[in-house]
């Protein structure tokens, strides 16, 4: 009997949830905003967006708090306010952690109960003080079954102090999303996402279905850095998202990510100048990457040759010894309408500020429709 009171017990714990569960999404039209871009917030055209994410918080690694450095307090503090003033409809979200962030850190505070407690609680404060509308964990990546179960273990506890402040406060529950890994696993079905506790407790995830090839991992050739499609290998959109289903998790819950910038490789042999092509590393300066808008001004500026590749749904353009693979508004349009047709939750893009003109926005927004 001791074994039928656990589910039982947590049945009327999960129907307890749903008057105060953040549910009720119907769509994703999101995009990542960060200061380092040196994109103003008053800038970002709100109309062509449902969701906003400011990027990003940090996690003290003493006290486990989430906290906005000083050089970003003002920012942070007004960005629902400005992003507002075009669009009021426009929800937005303070985003925790992001790729640069200590990994160690997260998996310091996933790990004990207390760390925790103070990483959600100043959390909650945080996004409260400041005026956001949700919460937003980037944690790269939990690596290991522990970090995993722990991460499971940290949504959990966050939902239900999420659903306690709405209570005592009377105001609407903060959304609560993760960006994830496009798979369901880390890289071995030995690691896998605890999926039960993610789909309790969020209320969608963002899968990061891009980085797949850069040349700071993969030197030696080019390759599509987001390929919705790619046969016989594992790096692909589809692939993460069909992984994400199988794995249990509802289509309803998964937004498609986008990329609004490229990477760029140095080719061995400027006549070779296709996917998969023989390369050298980098082809642009610092680590290779290069935003969307500055591709198209690097287009224009070497007469770049430009390249649709329908089959694996990927852009890329070469001049002379250069090469870079992005997605252009064909790809972002396939894209969108692939994460309709799936039935998904939606689409967001990593980041705002590398759109041109807001191509690529304007063009994710007319794809979906209303």
């Amino acid at each position: 009997m001791a074994i039928n009171i656990i589910p039982l017990f947590f049945s009327i714990f999960l129907v307890s949830f749903q008057p105060y569960f953040s549910v009720g999404q119907t769509v994703v039209k999101g995009g990542y905003w960060f200061p380092g871009s040196g994109f103003a917030v008053s800038d970002i055209n709100s109309t062509l967006f449902t969701h906003l994410f400011c990027a990003f918080a940090d996690v003290n690694s003493q006290t486990y708090q989430v906290t906005i450095s000083s050089s970003n307090q003002a920012q942070f503090q007004t960005f629902t306010k400005t992003v507002q003033q075009k669009n009021p409809s426009v929800k937005t979200l303070l985003s925790i952690g992001g790729g640069g962030s200590n990994v160690n850190t997260f998996a310091s505070m996933a790990s004990q109960s207390s760390s925790r407690k103070s990483f959600i609680d100043s959390s909650i404060k945080l996004a409260r003080s400041n005026n956001f509308l949700g919460l937003d964990l980037d944690w790269e990546y939990p690596s290991d079954s522990t970090q995993m179960n722990n991460f499971g273990t940290l949504l959990t506890e966050w939902r239900a102090a999420v659903v306690t402040e709405a209570k005592s406060s009377g105001k609407t529950p903060l959304m609560l999303s993760a960006a994830v890994l496009y798979l369901s696993y880390y890289y071995s079905s030995s690691v896998t996402y605890p999926i039960q506790a993610i789909s309790n407790s969020l209320d969608w995830i963002n899968l990061m279905a891009y980085d797949f090839y850069g040349p700071g991992w993969s030197p030696s050739s080019t390759g599509p850095p987001a390929a919705l499609y790619n046969s016989g290998n594992l790096e692909s959109g589809d692939n993460g998202v069909r992984s994400w289903i199988q794995a249990g998790m509802s289509a309803k819950k998964l937004v498609l990510g986008l990329p609004f910038y490229g990477w760029s490789w140095r080719l061995t042999n400027s006549n070779n100048n296709g996917l998969f092509a023989p390369a050298n590393g980098q082809g642009l300066a610092g680590d290779g990457s290069i935003g969307y808008n500055q591709i198209k001004q690097y287009i224009t500026q070497n007469r770049a040759t430009k390249v649709f590749n329908v089959t694996v749904v990927t852009d890329y353009c070469y001049s002379g010894t250069t090469w870079i693979g992005y997605d252009d508004t064909q790809s972002i349009s396939t894209k969108v309408a692939y994460a309709k047709g799936k039935g998904l939750l939606g689409y967001f893009a990593w980041h705002v500020g590398a759109d041109d003109n807001w191509a690529l926005s304007s063009k994710a927004l007319q794809t979906w429709g209303a």
